[in-house]
């Protein structure tokens, strides 16, 4: 059986090894096996099988995309430039890794130290979230090389756009910040964990502020063009504080989905301490992500009433409206608000997958589905759908990196110093 990360290596592992580089590849990223040991656990593993499979589809898709154009992969047109890349790589996963900012403020801001095993987990999440949001529309837009162009060249700081990108990158940069700690522990970078916890409150400080600013921003974005979404779906003085709200509980629930499934797969990662807070935990953020529903669809009543929009909830499209209101949020309501009061963890998990997807489905409603309304449905070209797996089993593959080997679902014990080759 493999052991946990930071009972795994010892001074054995590196005593055959010839050089400095040697030992850490072996016992840092090899976490002490040969590579032939490595390879051997790789493969055993059926999932690994299937990320391979799409991988070895998607690479060449990918290539295809930057080779002869957007167009060769998707349905991207005048009429939809936004297609499923965006709506799920880009505005699915920024609110589901709202996580990272939520569980730093409550720890470091509010003193909340009861949620410190899974504050790790947390950043982590909101880190990759954000990185691999960036990925996505770096393959919608192409020419990377440009990315910053928006920023440095085209100044425009009256546009949305202006302030999402700024936003988006500077935010990053905070999360890589508050992810040194995990990192300097695992290659012995004694100062730099004391660097960062020097400027942790200026840090989350500034992530609260990003946070709340961009993630309201992607919803002002559809402001550009509120005659073109259903008016179920949009609503000018009210969209940004949609995606803000929906981006609290989006990112509670999906702490509860990941930890659930680490616990899980990756159980001989976790240390006691996480496991035995994981329930009491997973009750309070699921309390917190009730409260957040609540606030949530009190406001979206508002904006119905503001808007004069009752009519439309007769017809077709209000039926459809509803239904992901139900299903995506009241149904979630209600089971966080039962499953928390009477301590039923396995109903709190349903209910947080429920609230996940739905954040997808409202999402993909008013990117993609309820995008031009009067016209036609988009749908999406088989090869983008194979992209957005693709791109999401290169996530998939890298969360499960870190997680095997930084200390994340663990604390790092000192006395590991003294085994560690980067020391």
């Amino acid at each position: 059986m493999t052991k946990p990360p930071h009972d795994s290596v010892s001074s054995a592992a590196f005593s055959g090894e010839p050089g400095r580089i040697a030992r850490f590849v072996s016992g840092k990223i090899l976490m002490a096996k040969s590579p032939k040991q490595y390879l051997t656990l790789v493969f055993s593993n059926p999932f690994n099988w299937l990320l391979a499979v799409v991988l070895a589809i998607g690479i060449p898709l990918l290539i295809q995309r930057y080779a002869t154009g957007l167009g060769s992969v998707t349905h991207g047109s005048q009429d939809y430039p936004w297609g499923l890349l965006l709506g799920f790589g880009l505005f699915g996963m920024v609110p589901l890794s709202a996580s990272g900012f939520l569980l730093s403020t409550a720890v470091e801001i509010f003193g909340r130290h009861d949620l410190k095993p899974i504050e790790r987990l947390a950043l982590l999440n909101g880190l990759l979230g954000y990185f691999f949001a960036v990925v996505y529309l770096l393959v919608d837009l192409g020419m990377p090389w440009r990315l910053t162009y928006p920023m440095f060249v085209s100044f425009g700081p009256a546009a949305v756009l202006f302030l999402v990108a700024w936003h988006v990158a500077t935010y990053l940069s905070v999360q890589i910040g508050e992810m040194i700690p995990a990192f300097a522990e695992w290659i012995g970078w004694d100062r730099g964990k004391k660097f960062i916890k020097r400027i942790t409150l200026g840090l989350t400080i500034a992530g609260i502020i990003l946070s709340t600013l961009h993630q309201g921003a992607l919803g002002a974005l559809f402001c550009y063009a509120p005659g073109k979404i259903h008016p179920l779906w949009i609503s000018p003085e009210f969209q940004w504080i949609h995606f803000f709200c929906s981006s609290i509980y989006a990112g509670l629930c999906m702490v509860i989905v990941v930890s659930t499934l680490v616990a899980f797969f990756l159980r001989l990662r976790c240390d006691e301490n996480f496991k035995n807070s994981l329930d009491r935990i997973t009750i309070t953020l699921s309390r917190g992500a009730a409260y957040a529903m609540v606030t949530y669809l009190v406001i979206k009543l508002v904006a119905l009433a503001h808007d004069q929009e009752w009519g439309y909830l007769l017809t077709g499209w209000g039926g459809y409206y509803v239904s992901e209101m139900v299903i995506g949020v009241i149904l979630p309501l209600v089971l966080l608000t039962y499953g928390s009061r009477h301590h039923l963890i396995p109903m709190l998990r349903i209910g947080s997958l429920l609230a996940v997807l739905g954040i997808l489905w409202n999402r993909l409603n008013t990117v993609i589905l309820c995008y031009n309304w009067k016209l036609h449905q988009e749908i999406p070209h088989f090869k983008e759908v194979w992209l957005v797996l693709t791109i999401l089993a290169i996530y998939i593959i890298t969360y499960r990196f870190i997680l095997y080997r930084l200390p994340v679902l663990f604390t790092w014990k000192e006395s590991d110093r003294s085994n560690n080759p980067a020391r």
